[in-house]
């Protein structure tokens, strides 16, 4: 079967949010009222926001406007891996704020515990589970590259493994594993959709107000208050937290310091019980490349196979639209790609097929700010790993609006801002420069070029 015939079937929709237990729409904001926090955004920043305002004060009044359906842009498009690490991993983390890093760690693992916990306290039924992440090599020098990393995490305390070939192939058989980094401890899977959708209930049985299909257009200083408008109504408040990120930041100030990116994504039919015994993986752990353009993989309650990443797509002058979700050149090559790596699996079909933008930043994890004298605060950047760390950057965007010194406020991670990408047309070129200088180093044997040596002393990027 060729990946064109692999792919023929599968329907242009999310599989997560073609789910029975999606829950009904709520209604729009209409004329005008008043709330002691706004959250913009029903994702999960938002939600978190919104569920930790209410966890640490009760009493406080909170509405959360949404400009379409909760959970239903990148937090319920994702792969579903929620990763301790708040730093984009442990290797960018160190490079950025080797002081901290112990403290990060710490904080990361605290804030994953705290996510498990909740799942379980509010019944949310995601399939949370905790197999941990195996990162597989699949060409010599990223053999060699595992090994440095994990010897770094080792030092730091890590409980990590380097596994050759034949242990890698013994978890997860693939003739492309040439080795692998197992880390059980630091990464849960999760339905994503179903828990946004938990987070979204357990925000209104604590008495938040939540309202879909709207939009926020505008922000206004009155006073000592913000004014949020919608096309159809309005509330006044004395705190805003915003979490819109990928879409537009409704702040002037931010609008070159993410740009969007197009993640794609494929999804198996169910694999039977002898396809599955065909490439082992009985510890269910999620899998992702250690290359610049990478993939990552994860098995569903139901024995499918999902399959995304490797390329991620920026569209000139930074474009969103829902037609940029589907393309034929990508997930023809996530066909490509997926029946190379798992050779036993002819004959499998893909039932899903679709894509979701998601916020990039140049230090590839997220940045938090004010604005309006402390009035409103933000958390933007995540880079496609913010499935965990959007709870603790929730706690973040609360201790700013609070005026509170926290340990988490005095982090460096958190005062400092990663720098802006340029305007266009320069962005666009030096997004795509870089995108194929990475994809150069991955068949040169990791070797960088100037353009990827002079992002690296800028402290620059582009990732997903």
């Amino acid at each position: 079967m060729t990946p064109d015939q692999a792919l023929a079937g599968a329907r242009p929709a999310v599989f997560w949010l073609e789910d029975p237990q999606r829950p009904p729409v709520l209604p729009p904001l209409r004329g005008a009222g008043a709330a002691d926090l706004v959250v913009v955004g029903g994702g999960y920043t938002g939600l978190w926001t919104a569920l930790r305002a209410l966890e640490r004060d009760p009493g406080r009044s909170v509405v959360v406007l949404e400009a379409g359906r909760c959970g239903e842009e990148a937090s319920g498009r994702n792969g579903g891996f929620a990763d301790a690490s708040l730093t984009h991993g442990f290797a960018n983390g160190q490079a950025r704020w080797p002081e901290e890093m112990a403290t990060l760690e710490r904080l990361g693992a605290e804030n994953l515990r705290a996510i498990g916990e909740t799942v379980q306290r509010h019944g949310i039924d995601c399939c949370w589970e905790t197999p941990g992440e195996l990162t597989v090599a699949r060409a010599p020098h990223e053999v060699d590259e595992l090994a440095a990393v994990a010897a770094q995490m080792g030092a730091a305390g890590h409980d990590v493994q380097v596994l050759d070939a034949a242990q890698t192939r013994a978890r997860v058989d693939s003739p492309a594993y040439l080795g692998g980094l197992l880390d059980l401890h630091g990464t849960a899977l999760v339905e994503p959709a179903r828990l946004a959708w938990g987070l979204r209930r357990a925000c209104l049985e604590r008495g938040a107000v939540v309202h879909e299909h709207s939009a926020v257009t505008s922000l206004e200083r009155d006073g000592a208050s913000v004014v949020v408008r919608t096309a159809r109504g309005s509330v006044r408040s004395a705190r805003v937290a915003l979490a819109t990120n990928a879409f537009p930041p409704l702040l002037r100030r931010l609008r070159l310091m993410t740009v969007p990116v197009y993640d794609h994504v494929l999804m198996t039919e169910p694999l039977s019980e002898a396809r599955l015994a065909s490439i082992g993986w009985g510890g269910r752990e999620g899998v992702g490349d250690a290359g610049n353009l990478f993939h990552y993989s994860r098995l569903t309650r139901d024995s499918r196979i999902l399959w995304g990443g490797y390329d991620a797509s920026y569209h000139y002058g930074s474009r969103i639209d829902r037609s940029l979700e589907q393309s034929d050149r990508v997930h023809g090559l996530l066909a490509r790609t997926f029946l190379a790596t798992y050779p036993q699996l002819e004959g499998l079909r893909f039932s899903h097929r679709w894509g979701g933008v998601i916020d990039t930043s140049t230090r590839f994890s997220a940045f938090f700010g004010t604005a309006h004298a402390g009035r409103v605060a933000y958390a933007l950047g995540f880079t496609g790993l913010g499935v965990a760390a959007t709870r603790f950057a929730a706690d973040v965007v609360l201790d700013l609006l609070g005026g509170h010194e926290t340990e988490r406020t005095t982090l460096r991670m958190v005062r400092e801002k990663p720098l802006p990408f340029p305007p266009e047309p320069v962005r666009y070129a030096g997004i795509q420069a870089t995108r194929r200088s990475m994809a150069r180093a991955d068949r040169n044997g990791g070797r960088q070029d100037l353009w990827l040596k002079t992002l690296d002393r800028l402290g620059l990027g582009f990732d997903s």
